[in-house]
């Protein structure tokens, strides 16, 4: 069974075209090596896939015919993926939401000049490197 169609019928991906995205982008590795889409995978295989910034380990277990259900994904794949790398995904989403709430709209004229200050701090930076 190819790589993509793998991932898409274990739930990894919700369409076929984004799992072959995927390995287009190496976002898919197996034994630490970019696969192509149309790669074969076989049970014993490890994969590598890299989503939503975690970094999914995956051994296949077995082929599925067609995509199956939520439930049934244990059958087919074991996950060893560490328990760090959600924690990690849990700490970007908090960091994210310390200072603006989503969905409060537009920065402030405030946060503008914040924005623009730092911007400006910054290609001064630069200049000064350059001239040094």
């Amino acid at each position: 069974m190819r790589v993509d169609k793998f991932l898409w019928s274990v739930r990894y991906f919700k369409t076929r075209s984004i799992a072959t995205n995927a390995c287009k982008q190496g976002k898919v590795k197996m034994n630490t090596s970019n696969v192509k889409p149309s790669k074969d995978i076989f049970p014993g295989d490890r994969l590598v896939v890299r989503k939503n910034q975690i970094n999914y380990e995956i051994e296949v277990l077995d082929l599925p015919k067609s995509r199956v259900g939520a439930k049934l994904v244990n059958i087919y794949v074991q996950d060893h993926t560490p328990k760090e790398a959600f924690e990690k995904q849990d700490l970007l989403k908090y960091s994210k939401d310390y200072y603006r709430k989503k969905g409060t709209g537009r920065p402030t004229k405030k946060d503008r000049r914040d924005i623009d200050d730092w911007f400006e701090n910054a290609d001064d930076k630069e200049n000064k490197d350059q001239t040094t």
